[in-house]
């Protein structure tokens, strides 16, 4: 598959907000909502999982990998509750190579929420609340249009560049899985 074109994505405007007002906005906006966006807890992660195994477009890792992330990596993850419910989740970890970098492992959202903007205000939230964090990373296959979109949405939003290298390509995967080419985002700061 062909790896996409480096695209700059930052707006051509002469308003420029800047990412701590920006930042500030998401979480109120997620609260009107009726959506509540917070670290998981360890207990969250069955709900986690269940979400992944029953929204069927996401690679399903072991009950057991979303546990942990809940329990040891909860300062980077999200999940976003609605009537006590979790409603969606975004999986987060720093790259111990490039710790100011937030990689986006995989982002989850239920069916009936989708198009509602969880996903922005998860990773909004996720980005105020994450200290030094000066680019946010994810790999994303070439069809997912919906997670394209959100990454870009993101990028704007922050008035960054959305950058795109190789990332993972098919050959490396043992289940002919897709390329994933790797996205960028920054900067953040």
């Amino acid at each position: 598959m062909p790896i996409p074109i480096e695209v700059p994505t930052r707006p051509q405007s002469t308003h420029h907000r800047t990412t701590r007002a920006l930042r500030s906005h998401v979480p109120r906006t997620a609260a009107q909502s009726g959506l509540v966006v917070r670290p998981p807890e360890p207990s969250d992660g069955a709900q986690m999982w269940a979400l992944a195994r029953d929204g069927g477009e996401l690679d399903l890792n072991s009950s057991y990998a979303y546990l942990l992330m809940a329990r040891d990596f909860a300062t980077t993850c999200r999940i976003a509750m609605s009537d006590n419910e979790i409603v969606g989740y975004v999986l987060g970890f720093r790259p111990p190579e490039r710790p100011s970098h937030l990689f986006v492992w995989q982002v989850a959202v239920r069916g009936d929420q989708r198009g509602r903007g969880v996903a922005r205000r998860m990773i909004g939230h996720l980005l105020e609340t994450t200290e030094s964090i000066d680019a946010l990373e994810a790999t994303v296959e070439e069809t997912n249009s919906a997670s394209r979109a959100l990454f870009g949405s993101i990028a704007r939003q922050h008035d960054a560049e959305l950058t795109w290298s190789e990332g993972i390509p098919s050959a490396h995967f043992p289940d002919g899985h897709a390329g994933e080419p790797m996205l960028r985002i920054a900067p953040l700061r």
